[in-house]
């Protein structure tokens, strides 16, 4: 028997109209931003009326004695205040396509411009958040077509990182799991870190957050809409699995498990972990900046171990400055409506909020953030 074969341009095919779009995650640090006064990340809009630079005064607290029934005349407090400058600049990005290539397309693939935009853009701002959270602050404002305000970590020279780690901000640095690690250099501070006792663990993370506590000026706490204070901690991959494993059996003992427990324990399900009184977010992109930008972490430590940083933040400890929000754009040389494109354009500034301190013109103090170091071998 002869059986009739179907010649390959006859046989049938069928395309999925539905793209199945790379993953990609939602800003982390959306959650801790808002234009309130003691928000994480505090967004200001004054720019959109126009403008590049804008202006964040900053005061502290008053720390005088003031007086009893005596003359007050002469012993009035002066108001220690800061203005700090953030420079905008524009992030755009497009995709274009023709009626040729969209005649031969069977997915619709243009048709995924928009949301592959907004997705580049949300990626664009949580990956420069992260890159301030790292900077060193400086008053020197950043090149054309930057948007991070600060000097980049992975850029800063050895002095430059020496200066700001251990002359400026000594008192709100953490190496590890004991003040002690703190030496000379920010470079020989690392070299510390154990790869078993300088993880991040609890205990580790309550010494950050007493650092913190103790800083000065200091570092007021996160207040929720219910009255509670927190911190919260940003993590990498490997620093937060670290944490996790270590909290494990306090989750065991403390969390509920009863009736709809399991939906809220951290042992059964994924999210923050909460351990006295700071919320550990996990954002697995610090640990990529570590293997693909800081990769002066990646021997660091002792017996060259790895080494990320875990932001530990309270109020005002980011500002997000913007001129124009996010918008979508169409492109006009269209060759007769045979070109089609769209695009997105928007304009910000990010910066670590810092302060000068009143005593001398060159040290910067970063306002509402305390950085731990700590080993974190990679899986």
């Amino acid at each position: 028997m002869t059986v009739t074969t179907v010649e390959a341009n006859n046989k049938l095919i069928r395309f999925t109209k539905d793209i199945n779009r790379e993953y990609v995650r939602e800003n982390l640090f959306s959650p801790y931003m808002s234009t309130d006064m003691n928000a994480i990340i505090r967004v200001r809009n004054e720019l959109k009326s126009g403008g590049e630079i804008m202006n964040l005064p900053i005061v502290t607290k008053l720390t005088g004695a003031g007086v009893g029934t005596g003359t007050l005349v002469g012993f009035e407090e002066a108001i220690e205040n800061y203005g700090q400058r953030v420079k905008i600049d524009w992030a755009r990005h497009a995709v274009v396509t023709t009626k040729a290539e969209a005649q031969k397309d069977s997915a619709d693939i243009f048709g995924e411009a928009k949301p592959l935009l907004s997705d580049w853009g949300k990626e664009l701002q949580r990956d420069e958040i992260i890159i301030a959270l790292h900077a060193l602050p400086t008053e020197t404002l950043p090149a054309t077509d930057v948007r991070v305000n600060g000097l980049p970590y992975q850029t800063a020279t050895a002095g430059q990182r020496d200066t700001w780690a251990i002359t400026n901000n000594t008192d709100r640095i953490v190496y590890g799991a004991t003040t002690t690690n703190t030496k000379a250099t920010h470079a020989l501070s690392l070299v510390e870190l154990d790869p078993t006792a300088d993880k991040f663990t609890a205990a580790n993370l309550s010494l950050l957050k007493r650092k913190a506590m103790g800083a000065s000026p200091a570092i007021r706490p996160f207040k929720t809409r219910d009255g509670y204070e927190y911190f919260v901690a940003f993590a990498g991959l490997n620093t937060f699995r670290d944490l996790k494993l270590d909290l494990a059996t306090v989750n065991k003992d403390a969390r509920p498990r009863e009736q709809n427990g399991v939906d809220k324990n951290p042992l059964f399900q994924d999210g923050d972990q909460i351990y006295d009184g700071v919320i550990v977010r996990q954002v697995p992109e610090i640990s990529r900046f570590v293997t693909n930008v800081w990769t002066t972490l990646l021997t660091a430590g002792a017996s060259s171990a790895r080494v990320e940083p875990v932001f530990l933040c309270g109020q005002q400890a980011v500002a997000m400055c913007w001129g124009q929000m996010a918008k979508p754009t169409f492109r006009k040389e269209d060759d007769y409506g045979f070109i089609t494109g769209t695009g997105i354009e928007m304009a910000y500034g990010v910066s670590k909020i810092f302060k000068k301190h009143p005593s001398s013109g060159s040290i910067l103090k970063q306002f509402g953030v305390a950085t731990g170091y700590y080993a974190s071998a990679a899986d």
